[in-house]
């Protein structure tokens, strides 16, 4: 995943912000604990969102203060160690691991070498985590091996490939049963296939300036890397429409503790991030925590 599944923060209540701080750093310190400093460098918004859709609303939430190498003063609340914490620690290796394994057979240049030090860095905590889960890496591996395929030769249908990417996002629902299960494998189906769509997007210069495979680009026919207004709203209609998809999946889901956070993200920090994207205004955020909410609203003068 890339770090486009973020929280709208303004609209996110203190009290909120404050339990999605925690669970964020919870999820940097269950990394830490399982897979080393190389497991805390591949922390990003998407895996937070992950795991508080995996969180079993039957598990309690504990909190402790703690300190860390990045907050070494100042004590920080924190999530305490959960299932759901330690599965989404594990499939954030394994999905972080393979996309450091891709890289390095297609990528050219600095950002090979960047992929080839990831695939070395997270090599071991990567079996351990594949170890742990299996099941989820070979769904991984399977997934990014057709959709290699697809854009080694050329696809011109932007569906399929994010299909496959979408396939493989929802395999993360495996784990979970009973009647969330299938709502949430729809869920995480329609945000990957965002998330594949839209990082195609965002990236169509830097992948036409370097020669590589762009499914948007072999979709609507972007020669030069910049998309003209129909192409840029055929992408943002499709995009949209799973965003709409999503949320309806997300109504069918039992609510949990992360509930409100999550409605913030599925009906608000998704769209703005897609509108975002499609107007050329997005900045990755998927690393590090943000301002608080008032902070951002002073600063937007509202």
């Amino acid at each position: 995943m890339f770090g486009y599944v973020t929280p709208d923060l303004p609209e996110l209540k203190l009290k909120e912000y404050q339990r999605f701080r925690a669970l964020y750093c919870g999820l940097c310190h269950e990394l830490g604990l399982r897979y080393g400093l190389p497991g805390r460098m591949i922390l990003n918004y998407d895996f937070v969102f992950l795991a508080a859709l995996l969180w079993d609303g039957d598990v309690p939430c504990g909190y402790r203060m703690r300190r860390c190498a990045v907050h070494p003063v100042c004590r920080r609340c924190v999530c305490e160690s959960s299932p759901a914490l330690t599965t989404a620690a594990g499939y954030s290796l394994i999905l972080a691991y393979r996309k450091a394994e891709d890289g390095v057979e297609d990528s050219r240049g600095a950002r090979r070498l960047g992929a080839r030090a990831a695939r070395v860095a997270l090599g071991r905590p990567y079996r351990r985590a594949a170890a742990a889960y299996p099941d989820f890496d070979r769904q991984v591996s399977d997934r990014l091996r057709l959709l290699k395929d697809l854009e080694n030769g050329g696809c011109e249908s932007i569906d399929e490939t994010a299909d496959q990417f979408a396939r493989l996002l929802a395999s993360a629902s495996g784990g979970v049963t009973g009647n969330a299960q299938r709502p949430l494998s729809e869920l995480l189906y329609h945000v990957g296939r965002i998330v594949y769509i839209a990082d195609a997007y965002a990236d169509l210069a830097e992948d036409r300036k370097k020669g590589e495979y762009n499914p948007v680009a072999a979709r609507f026919g972007v020669a030069d890397g910049k998309p003209d207004e129909e192409t840029r709203q055929a992408v943002l209609a499709t995009l949209m429409s799973s965003s709409r998809l999503a949320a309806a999946a997300f109504e069918l889901m039992p609510e949990s503790r992360w509930t409100p956070i999550c409605e913030n993200i599925v009906y608000l920090g998704i769209p703005k991030m897609i509108r975002e994207v499609t107007d050329g205004t997005y900045r990755a955020k998927n690393r590090g925590l943000p301002k608080e909410p008032e902070k951002n609203i002073r600063r937007n003068g509202e």
